[in-house]
């Protein structure tokens, strides 16, 4: 059974101009629901990790001013959110949907979380709205835990996962691959295992021509035995902050090759939501809605 995670917290005062790219998180699920690609029991509410294993990925000094909130207001800013406790408490959740949807994964072959892929926090600061990093935090877990020996983070995300490449910089046993836009934040980039930049105004054809030979070569350098996927779908040409020129169709097949690649290798896949900000609400949940239904259409 296709199991997704879904975080019931929301983070108060939202910043002017953010009530709108947060109501994704609330529509989401009912559109899902409505259409009949998941039920009432497809999803599930995390339950809160043990803050050991956040410190297995981010600077305890870091953590502790997070969660007494006492970040600087410069390091406030960075984040882009009002610090509060309610936050704080949503980010928790939000890592821990993505560590469970990957014992899921390990379960069914494939696990969602509604949220996460908040891959620009980095060890020991927050920015571009990510706070703690689910993708990392996961990954440590899975090492942990002796889940998965090797894990592949795959980041489709418009902007580069620079958080996750600065925790895994010098971690053998996670490879790293983001494909974003080269002209896009974060304007320093950080060095993944596999980084590769995208022209403005990119579009299907082109995009998805990289992404499969890419995929193909970074099979000859990583032998995966768990996926992480960071599914934003800012990549859309009418993203407000994305520059790139996909149509909803080439997400749709951006995905599939994804989940196809997981599938087919026999490799369990944990698959999380990212960015999305075009004007029209519709295109948003369209466009993160097919991973969902290609989740069911793949794997069950």
């Amino acid at each position: 059974m296709l199991k997704i995670a879904w975080s019931p917290l929301y983070p108060h005062p939202l910043p002017e101009g953010h009530r709108f790219p947060m109501d994704k998180y609330l529509l989401l699920p009912e559109q899902l629901k409505y259409e009949g690609t998941a039920s009432k029991e497809n999803f599930f509410e995390p339950v809160d990790l043990d803050e050991s294993y956040i410190i297995n990925t981010h600077d305890k000094e870091y953590w502790d001013k997070l969660k007494s909130l006492k970040l600087s207001k410069s390091e406030i800013r960075k984040t882009g959110f009002p610090l509060s406790k309610s936050l704080i408490d949503r980010e928790v959740n939000i890592l821990s949907g993505s560590v469970q949807a990957a014992l899921f994964a390990k379960e069914f072959g494939i696990g969602m979380n509604i949220a996460g892929g908040t891959h620009h926090a980095f060890t020991n600061k927050g920015e571009g709205f990510c706070l703690l990093n689910d993708l990392g935090v996961t990954a440590n877990y899975l090492l942990e835990k002796k889940i998965a020996s090797n894990v592949l983070i795959i980041d489709l995300d418009v902007h580069q996962g620079n958080g996750t490449a600065e925790i895994f910089q010098n971690k053998k046993e996670v490879f790293t691959f983001s494909m974003h836009g080269q002209s896009n934040y974060p304007m320093h980039k950080e060095k993944s295992d596999l980084d590769v930049g995208l022209h403005d105004k990119i579009e299907d054809e082109q995009y998805l021509s990289l992404l499969n030979f890419h995929l193909n070569e970074i099979v000859k350098r990583f032998t995966a035995d768990f996926i992480l996927y960071q599914s934003g779908v800012d990549v859309l040409k009418t993203d407000k902050l994305g520059r790139l020129g996909l149509s909803i169709d080439g997400i749709k097949q951006r995905d599939k090759i994804v989940l196809d690649f997981a599938k087919s290798s026999n490799i369990p896949i944990m698959c999380c939501m990212g960015g999305g900000y075009s004007p029209q609400l519709k295109e948003i949940i369209d466009a993160h809605s097919q991973v969902f239904r290609l989740a069911q259409e793949i794997f069950f």
